[in-house]
């Protein structure tokens, strides 16, 4: 039995680190090889700032790929909209009002890996996505988050 952490994802969202891990390996590792090669060059190690700064993207760009590699292993492909569902659930987008204002909000609970608030993608370990899950359309939900508490009513989940 495996104890790594599963990562929920849609089949797009897989495909899209899948095209970054490419990316990142086939062209952003040479590159900042290339530049660490450069650097060298310069001379004193001990005070290029070219070579540190190179150093440091090389290990940023090596614990991206490692992590992307560990999410994609990881995936748990999860299917988004595939029909209507009763109970709030990853994949769902989720439409409410905050009460007592009746604004309307909707937001797509998606796992972590594809999270993007801008675009309506919230993931499922966000405050409002853990309070929303289980869910019924018409159900009343108090959710705690960083900004203070909110009360919102479910209207439609699809």
């Amino acid at each position: 039995m495996s104890t790594e952490k599963q990562y929920p994802m849609t089949a797009a969202g897989k495909q899209k680190l899948e095209d970054e891990l490419e990316y990142l390996i086939s062209t952003k590792r040479k590159e900042v090889v290339e530049r660490i090669k450069i650097a060298r060059g310069f001379g004193d190690l001990s005070e290029n700032s070219e070579y540190d700064a190179a150093k440091d993207e090389q290990g940023f760009v090596e614990g991206r790929i490692s992590l992307l590699q560990t999410m994609i292993i990881n995936a748990t492909i999860i299917e988004e909209g595939s029909n209507v569902r009763d109970t709030v659930a990853i994949g769902c987008t989720v439409k409410f009002v905050e009460l007592p204002e009746e604004d309307e909000e909707e937001y797509t609970i998606v796992g972590s890996a594809e999270a993007d608030p801008i675009e309506g993608r919230i993931s499922n370990d966000s405050p409002i996505a853990k309070a929303l899950l289980g869910r019924k359309v018409g159900d009343v939900v108090k959710i705690n988050t960083p900004g203070g508490d909110m009360e919102v009513k479910i209207t439609s989940i699809k």
